[in-house]
């Protein structure tokens, strides 16, 4: 069952001009509430209608006593500026900012409300603040279209309130071999993010403390039950289970102020020798229930997989963008591939953290390279304990969300298929289509010197994603939606 993410309260309240009728306002707000419940959104309708800095203070203790988390500042008519941005202002959490639009040609005078007009002065009432809201593309419309952009909104907010109500644990240094893991953490306070870094060795003296814990049999029986045929190595599961009870027990106790953390743990090669397995499968557990756990201590790919995990309320995974596909095996598939060209696909890879649900197949099995460097000629032991199978087919979206060595933060997003081709190899691993990926490949993701990790959520959330990044405020964010891809010539990717 998922879980770690918050539960988006939603609110709205109606903004209205002193010199608009404010039944204008009022009325469209109903229509608006009553579209919201046709679509199955629970929304709060504050009966408070903001029309001076009064109100605003009687609008937030409604939202307080309802637990409003995120909140719709609805402009019914022209709306006044200056209170309705000092509501989000004041408003602790995300804030959207939607206005009416006219409903018939019969009614221009006491029914027009001059909101597509309003929306331009609290625009730059927004500025003035400092206030990052999201606003829609084209945040005006009538009571269905509006009760739509609430919709979208509502996956957005949950990005915002999960993101600054994290935790992020990392175990152990960040890998020398893979600098782009060393990425500066400063940013992550900007987020609102918390994080604490722990040694190795604490991470080993809480598993050594979990020796003989009795819960240990409860989650090996989960283990057998979940891989059923696909169980190769029995005899891991019950240092895997001691493994599982030990980060989950962290979770527990150092959450602290935060309702929400993750991991980022150092997985290899150390880590083999010393708790005697590969942590991949436990990493796919926890990712199922919503806690993120990113291999090589990446504190940025943990944070973009919880992202995409708060943006579609699906397990998500952390892959390599890997390899390229064959020639042999792109001709020998040719009718799947469909209009995708060569250079649009690739494999994405990882050593078997992706959750069961999102796999065709799925074996406990042993980690090859690792077996071959500290095994090698032997029996699989210490290397044991991945989760290995082809990814399944379907809608993906990628996405990274990283810092760079000046503190800026850059994200990408983009949307594409898992291929039904067998990818003939080990790990976790799928054939990747995406759209133009050899251009996103050279202008974003080598350009703009992103990391090898990427997120990947099992469903197309591209804008969501996009808008979310937005409102966090992200320095630079590059997406492969089609408005991108009008000159073939040229970067699409500025």
């Amino acid at each position: 069952m998922i879980q770690n993410i918050p539960e988006v309260k939603l609110g709205i309240v109606a903004v209205s001009r002193d010199c608009f009728p404010v039944t204008l306002s009022e009325k469209r707000r109903k229509a608006v509430v009553e579209e919201c419940k046709r679509l199955g959104i629970d929304i709060f309708e504050a009966k408070t209608t903001v029309e001076n800095e009064n109100d605003v203070l009687k609008a937030l203790d409604e939202l307080k006593s309802a637990d409003v988390n995120a909140l719709v500042v609805y402009l019914g008519n022209f709306g006044p500026e200056g209170p309705e941005t000092m509501l989000a202002q004041k408003f602790n959490g995300p804030s959207m900012f939607v206005a009416a639009a006219e409903e018939t040609q019969e009614n221009l005078f006491d029914g027009r409300g001059d909101a597509y007009c309003g929306m331009l002065n609290a625009s730059y009432n927004i500025g003035l603040r400092k206030l990052n809201p999201y606003i829609p593309e084209y945040p005006v419309g009538d009571s269905s279209e509006v009760a739509n952009m609430i919709a979208h909104f509502v996956d957005v907010a949950r990005v915002v309130i999960g993101v600054k109500n994290l935790k992020i644990f990392s175990f152990g240094p960040r890998p020398q071999d893979f600098l782009a893991c060393n990425a500066p953490i400063k940013p992550l306070y900007d987020l609102g993010i918390e994080i604490m870094e722990n040694s190795e060795l604490d991470l080993f003296e809480a598993f050594n403390n979990h020796k003989d814990d009795p819960r240990i049999p409860e989650i090996v029986k989960q283990m057998q039950d979940e891989l059923g045929t696909g169980n190769k190595h029995p005899g891991i599961l019950p240092k895997l289970a001691q493994y599982e009870l030990t980060l989950m027990d962290w979770y527990e106790k150092y959450r602290g102020s935060c309702k929400f953390a993750i991991f980022a743990n150092k997985c290899w090669p150390a880590f083999q020798t010393q708790f005697g397995f590969v942590p991949c499968y436990v990493n796919a557990r926890l990712a199922s229930k919503g806690i993120p756990v990113a291999c090589e201590v990446d504190i940025y790919g943990a944070l973009s997989e919880y992202i995409v995990t708060l943006a579609t309320q699906l397990p998500a995974t952390i892959l390599d963008i890997n390899n390229t596909v064959p020639k042999d095996m792109y001709e020998a598939n040719k009718d799947k591939f469909k209009d995708y060209k060569p250079t649009d696909l690739f494999m994405g890879f990882h050593c078997g953290n992706t959750p069961i649900c999102h796999m065709k197949y799925a074996e406990m099995r042993y980690q090859l390279i690792m077996h071959r460097l500290l095994e090698p000629d032997k029996e699989p032991d210490i290397t044991r304990g991945t989760l290995e199978g082809a990814i399944k087919p379907g809608e993906i979206t990628i996405f990274r969300l990283q810092s760079t060595a000046d503190c800026l933060l850059r994200s990408y997003v983009a949307q594409g298929e898992v291929i039904d081709v067998d990818p003939r190899s080990f790990g976790g691993i799928g054939v990747f289509a995406i759209k133009e990926m050899g251009r996103f490949y050279r202008y974003v993701l080598i350009q703009k010197r992103f990391p090898h990790h990427t997120a990947v959520a099992f469903k197309h959330v591209g804008k969501v994603l996009f808008d979310a990044m937005k409102m966090l405020g992200v320095d630079d964010i590059s997406f492969n939606q089609p408005a991108n891809m009008l000159y073939k010539d040229e970067n699409p990717f500025k």
